[in-house]
């Protein structure tokens, strides 16, 4: 492993929201002996002012060129400003490959300018590599919108030929899926996801209340959970072909904690509707239905309301960690341990307990921490 701080480069694909609390976040920490948000505040002999970005790339013409310091603020990032002096890291943000990171319904939302394409050629494979071999990049980070599945799987690729770990915050199934595990391991490469879990949002407080439920002898019988919210993220998800992955994401995230399968029927989870005016902020309704002794029925709801992207950002810098510790380590494919805790639909699904035990023990350096899908 490396000495204690020693820096860990990232890369960021898709300069949006989270990685503008992400990016704020390193600023904020820098020089403080907080912990809030985070699992610890060193984690592994990293902190969190031990993260440098030193590439990024995005497909905006009012982020591409800039310093990724100055880009984050830019339209149509509506994210809460926590952190308004973020210093230049000397990473300008370069264009991205667009293949199907736009949903084609964005342009219908001029009023909420939500895509200015950039005037300039994309990169190829070769030029995504060659960028993360010479800025050093230890860890990439995946931001792209939901559904971009073609566009992730390009980044995916970069970072299998350039030997760069690879933290998949979106839900489109890469460490989780078998074929690109194996290759993830093959090449030697440590892989974190996949579907970042927010700190204390809609689905980890889902999945308490479940396992609550599962401990406590209530049978659940039908539950909903309906999410709203105003940022491009949710203007994104209003195409609900893009959805699909999301969708399963959050679902299995609730499923795999309840004490008998939900019927698909008698289950709904996953995002509702775009509110312009809500911006970050996201509203979450929760209702579940059950039986206690005897069959008497109960029923509990819940609002639930966060800004969404600082909701994940701490879980971000603590993913980056585990996935730099796991890079010293020698590790390849996906890193099952720090997946259950920090994700929605990773490789290996566990109890919150369960993997909360497994990171912790990963992060002393004990019990094996990948595994082979097959």
């Amino acid at each position: 492993m490396k000495d204690a701080h020693m820096p860990i480069n990232i890369a960021i694909v898709g300069v949006g929201n989270c990685a503008s609390s992400l990016v704020q976040g390193l600023a904020h920490y820098t020089g403080r002996n907080d912990a809030t948000g985070l699992m610890h505040h060193s984690l592994g002999g990293y902190r969190p002012d031990d993260i440098r970005v030193v590439a990024a790339w995005d497909i905006d013409a009012r982020k591409v060129g800039r310093d990724v310091a100055q880009a984050i603020f830019a339209l149509p990032n509506c994210t809460a400003v926590f952190a308004p002096e973020v210093p230049d890291t000397g990473a300008v943000v370069r264009m991205g490959r667009i293949l199907d990171g736009v949903a084609e319904h964005m342009a219908d939302y001029p009023e909420a300018r939500t895509f200015v394409p950039a005037d300039a050629p994309e990169p190829t494979r070769e030029d995504v590599v060659a960028t993360l071999r010479d800025a050093q990049v230890d860890v990439l980070m995946n931001y792209l919108p939901v559904g971009s599945q073609q566009a992730t799987e390009f980044y995916a690729e970069c970072a299998l030929e350039a030997g760069v770990a690879f933290v998949n915050n979106i839900p489109v199934f890469i460490a989780s899926d078998p074929v690109w595990a194996e290759r993830f391991e093959k090449a030697g490469v440590p892989i974190i996801g996949d579907d970042i879990k927010a700190q204390l949002g809609a689905t980890i407080v889902h999945r308490v209340l479940t396992d609550l439920f599962h401990k406590r002898g209530v049978k659940l019988c039908r539950t909903y959970q309906l999410n709203t919210g105003g940022n491009t993220d949710f203007l994104n998800m209003a195409n609900h072909k893009r959805l699909e992955k999301k969708k399963i994401s959050k679902t299995e995230a609730v499923q795999s904690v309840a004490a008998d399968r939900i019927a698909d029927e008698n289950i709904h989870v996953g995002p509702s509707d775009y509110v312009a005016w809500q911006n970050d902020n996201k509203v979450c309704f929760l209702r579940m239905e059950g039986e206690l002794f005897g069959g008497v029925p109960m029923n509990l709801e819940l609002r639930l309301s966060v800004e969404d992207s600082p909701n994940s950002a701490g879980v971000a810098i603590d993913m980056i960690r585990c996935a730099a510790i796991a890079r010293d380590r020698g590790l390849a494919g996906p890193v099952i341990a720090p997946a259950a805790w920090f994700c929605k639909h990773p490789p290996e699904q566990m109890t919150d307990d369960e993997a909360y035990e497994a990171v912790e023990s990963f992060i002393a350096g004990g019990l094996p921490a990948t595994a082979s899908l097959s």
